[in-house]
């Protein structure tokens, strides 16, 4: 016999009868959803931006810079890039953009990550899309069932991420060479490329993952002074960890755009000496 106090199979999370009987959506004045709704925004124009870039196949390449989209080349298709860690892993039967491979691995990392997954969880999902306002979905399993369950595989994504921002670091060496291959040429571009990987290693450091591997375990702190060093500093970096996130994501997409400018012949890399 029903009593009147089973839970509404409907209603769920907040609005369950077992919790305070609240009927606006929220008591939130402001404007709440401007963050939500910019990082939705932001995210989403690179996704679109980085898409289209990717399947391109072309103009990635303007001596002496390389895309940090396109490197290093795994496919056949990219030879007639004249400099780069070339390892043609994948040979001629890979017909499509080389790009798509290379960006499996940072990408992977920074959808993995623990900041990112609060931006798109609350930009795009609603889960909750802010502090104090309730999410709309009926159950919250947060991250035990697939697919967000993957979501535990990003310290793997952060070693795969290790070895793309070393060859990211080669071609920032390489962009203060001349067409000659001679060291002593800096360009509009060598600087492009020189901020983008200062943000792109302090991104990758500053990770959770990586505090905790440099740190997580130690129980003595006294033991390990070295060690300790370290920790300290990544967590200085990761307490800074969501701008870091955002500054390299936008450098990373005006290091690609530039050279894109530049292969297409929009302009003239400029140079400085």
């Amino acid at each position: 016999m029903a009593t009147g106090t089973e839970p509404h199979p409907q209603r769920g999370g907040v609005h369950n009868p077992t919790r305070a009987a609240i009927t606006a959506r929220h008591l939130r004045t402001d404007r709440w959803w401007l963050a939500p709704a910019a990082t939705a925004a932001g995210l989403l124009a690179f996704v679109v931006y980085s898409t289209w870039r990717a399947f391109a196949d072309t103009d990635y390449y303007a001596a002496p810079y390389v895309s940090p989209f396109y490197s290093p080349c795994l496919a056949e298709n990219c030879r007639s890039m004249p400099h780069g860690p070339n390892a043609d892993l994948f040979g001629s039967w890979w017909g499509i953009s080389p790009a798509v491979i290379v960006l499996i691995f940072p990408l992977g990392f920074r959808l993995t990550c623990y900041y990112y997954r609060k931006a798109y969880y609350r930009g795009f999902w609603a889960s909750p899309p802010a502090c104090a306002v309730p999410e709309p979905h009926r159950r919250y399993t947060g991250e035990t069932r697939f697919p967000l369950i993957l979501q535990n595989i990003h310290r793997y994504f952060f070693y795969a991420a290790l070895p793309v921002a070393g060859v990211l670091t080669y071609d920032t060496v390489l962009a203060f060479r001349d067409e000659d291959h001679a060291f002593g040429h800096m360009g509009l571009g060598s600087l492009v490329f020189l901020v983008n990987i200062v943000l792109i290693w302090a991104y990758t450091l500053s990770c959770h993952s990586c505090r905790h591997i440099v740190g997580g375990k130690l129980r003595h702190f006294s033991r390990h002074p070295v060690r300790y060093r370290m920790w300290r500093v990544v967590g200085r970096l990761n307490a800074r960890h969501m701008l870091l996130a955002w500054a390299s994501l936008l450098s990373v997409a005006l290091a690609d755009f530039y050279v894109y400018l530049v292969a297409s012949g929009v302009f003239d890399d400029p140079r400085f000496f």
